[in-house]
């Protein structure tokens, strides 16, 4: 039965011979799937519309729209990723996930596929993760940080106990500053093991280990293993739940140094955070040196973006931010051929990094208000992420509307 034949089968869809060539199915998709891959895609959406298929990119954190089809080409090309990802074709109905991998012809790489169907109103809608195997490693000093933001975690990184937490919202980066961070480490000279789900990048001599639920290899199970194979350093994916926190904290307080991440929104955020997971106060202040809170903003095109004097309406905020908008520029790109007319070309982090202090420990300690300890880090020389937003809109970085939108 041909692919033609099955799909009006399954379906109940007529599709005209005339007007469909099943044959141009698979180089379409292959096409779609390169394309994106070119792009620096993390993501692509098949969308179905009521009268039309549209396929979008997931670059840089932004959807860009790739192509339109026509509404005939929705039932094979969803019928092509179903069978390449080892996917019920007659299934309509119910939400489906799969795997498939797809192999870039330039290079002979090999990119993983996540694929996750979903049924619509107007049909099936796919959305599929691309997952380099060989991911470019970003190095630490690549992240954007600020000088003195650096060497504060630099500093912290020569430090033999204790734990390391970058926090943020998903997709802010958070994974990428705790590989950059582990990287700076010699495995021959320590025993480096990490918990993580998904493996996103590989490290020579780091032993890496992939979390999976289904059979009961979680957070918590892979940690108290882990601390049995005598590490110097590990790293925990994701803090999810009490018993996670809590054997990390463990972890940390005995000889281990730990990175790991967490779900929220500000680095003092984040100690609430941990007491609502039931950490007691001086354990927290005893464990933790470190609190990088971290987004990911759209870094302007540095082929096309131009300078201009900032607008009166800005002025009060620079001013805010500590910058003197009389004497300084923002900057735009309207798109050329090296972004592929976006305006944008990859990602630049923006942070706050709160240190552990002896004041900041105390007002942990005696129940301080956020705002209250948010002071005292900043009178310590914390930079808050809305400054350090500013400041890289001042240096051509990103552009002022960037910026807002990463305060808001």
């Amino acid at each position: 039965m041909s692919l033609l034949d099955a799909l009006q089968k399954t379906s109940g869809v007529a599709l005209d011979p005339q007007a469909f060539d099943e044959d141009a199915i698979p180089g379409l998709v292959d096409e779609i799937f390169t394309t994106a891959l070119e792009q620096r895609a993390s993501d692509v959406h098949f969308k179905p519309k009521e009268e039309e298929f549209e396929v979008y990119f997931r670059v840089d954190g932004a959807m860009i729209h790739h192509k339109t089809f026509e509404k005939i080409y929705h039932h094979p090309i969803i019928a092509r990723i179903k069978i390449i990802s080892g996917l019920k074709i007659d299934e309509h109905r119910l939400p489906q996930d799969g795997k498939s991998n797809f192999v870039l012809s330039e290079g002979n790489e090999e990119v993983d596929l996540r694929v996750s169907i979903l049924p619509t109103n107007h049909g099936e809608k796919v959305v599929i993760r691309l997952l380099r195997k060989n991911p470019h490693m970003v190095t630490l000093r690549d992240l954007g940080m600020l000088p003195n933001i650096l060497l504060k975690v630099e500093k912290h990184l020569k430090d033999t106990y204790g734990m390391i937490l970058t926090v943020g919202p998903t997709g802010s980066g958070k994974s990428t500053s705790l590989f950059s961070m582990v990287s700076t480490f010699d495995a021959e000279e320590y025993n480096i093991s990490t918990l993580e789900d998904p493996i996103e990048y590989k490290i020579n001599n780091v032993t890496q280990s992939q979390i999976n639920v289904d059979i009961g290899f979680d957070f918590p199970d892979g940690l108290r293993t882990l601390v049995r194979q005598d590490p110097d350093i590990i790293m925990v994916g994701e803090i999810r739940d009490q018993k996670t926190a809590s054997l990390a904290i463990e972890s940390a307080l005995t000889g281990h140094l730990v990175f790991s991440t967490l779900h929220t929104n500000s680095a003092v955020g984040t100690i609430q955070r941990l007491l609502n997971m039931k950490i007691d106060r001086f354990l927290i202040t005893d464990a933790v040196k470190l609190i990088i809170s971290q987004r990911l903003a759209r870094k302007l095109c540095n082929n096309c973006r131009q300078a201009q004097p900032v607008p009166k309406k800005y002025y009060e905020l620079f001013k805010e931010g500590g910058i003197d908008p009389a004497n300084a520029f923002i900057y735009e790109a309207k798109g050329c051929e090296a972004c592929h007319n976006i305006g944008y070309s990859g990602r630049i982090g923006l942070f706050e990094v709160l240190e552990m202090s002896p004041a900041i420990e105390e007002m942990i300690i005696s129940d301080a208000s956020a705002a209250m300890i948010e002071k005292q880090a900043v009178n310590e020389g914390m930079i808050l992420l809305r400054k350090d937003a500013l400041f890289k809109v001042a240096t051509g970085d990103i552009s002022i509307q960037e910026a807002l939108r990463m305060m808001s």
